[in-house]
């Protein structure tokens, strides 16, 4: 019998840096996260059914369930070396599984969009390529919408909460601190300090309607909007939480990158 799976909010790191060479100056830089994402299956536990992935690279007007049966790979970086295009990960997708999640978020009232011909971009390929390194757990991907919302995708997350008894593992992956203009430099590591504190008492709040009702105000957040000049990817975890329904939160990842506090966080 399968026990309800957790949802995820992880980090999905820069571009395909775990498949690249460190700077020079900063060898270890992304060794801790790669090691947490290759961990990620073993911590789950049971093996999923398919993974449902919100990526911070994917933005429609409504949200978007990509129904396509062999998604190719949609390389959405640039000005990284040449053997990076040459990245594959031939996870089948999981079109059926596509229709329910149209179905769920109709239930709660969200129209919803079909796509069949996306490719998988690098907030999914590229952890999942550590975290299930096989490819052989399809892969249904959910895009953001354009107005980026917070309590919005905290609805589509609670719409999606009975997938977890299903054998769905839900993961938003993005990055808890995203401000590449001060990422490579000291300014603004004190900000990032306390607004990490801030989203990780938020994240783990004992009662959900707390935890929710913050994370929708995120931007009220110390330093919010040093950490996130725009919100893309945080708002994969507002699906997470959203699904978690009245599962606590527990930080489940905590490093520096460039002096910048960031997180990961596993509900249920």
């Amino acid at each position: 019998m399968s026990q309800r799976l957790p949802t995820l909010f992880i980090p999905h790191g820069g571009g395909p840096c775990f498949f690249m060479d460190p700077p020079p100056q900063a060898p270890h830089l992304w060794d801790q996260m790669a090691a947490y994402l290759r961990g990620l299956a073993d911590a789950v536990g049971q093996r999923p059914k398919a993974l449902l992935i919100i990526s911070g690279h994917w933005e429609t007007e409504r949200p978007t369930v990509n129904v396509g049966a062999r998604p190719g790979m949609l390389f959405d970086y640039y000005g990284f070396p040449e053997h990076t295009y040459r990245l594959n990960y031939p996870a089948p997708g999981a079109p059926e599984l596509g229709l329910q999640v149209q179905g769920l978020l109709a239930e709660a009232g969200f129209e919803t969009d079909l796509d069949a011909e996306r490719g998988y971009d690098h907030g999914v390929f590229v952890p999942m390529m550590l975290s299930y390194p096989d490819a052989d757990v399809p892969v249904l991907q959910l895009s953001l919408q354009q107005d980026l919302d917070p309590a919005q995708h905290l609805a589509i997350g609670r719409a999606l909460e009975p997938l977890r008894d299903e054998g769905v593992l839900i993961i938003g992956s993005g990055m808890s601190f995203h401000n590449l203009r001060t990422l490579r430099g000291p300014t603004g590591d004190a900000g990032s300090e306390a607004f990490d504190a801030w989203l990780t008492a938020a994240a783990t709040a004992p009662d959900p309607a707390v935890r929710d009702a913050q994370l929708a105000a995120w931007s009220q957040a110390p330093f919010a909007r040093e950490a996130h000049p725009r919100e893309e990817h945080l708002l994969p975890l507002m699906v997470a939480a959203g699904a978690a329904g009245t599962d606590r939160g527990r930080r489940t990842y905590s490093d520096h990158l460039g002096g910048k506090a960031l997180s990961g966080f596993q509900f249920g």
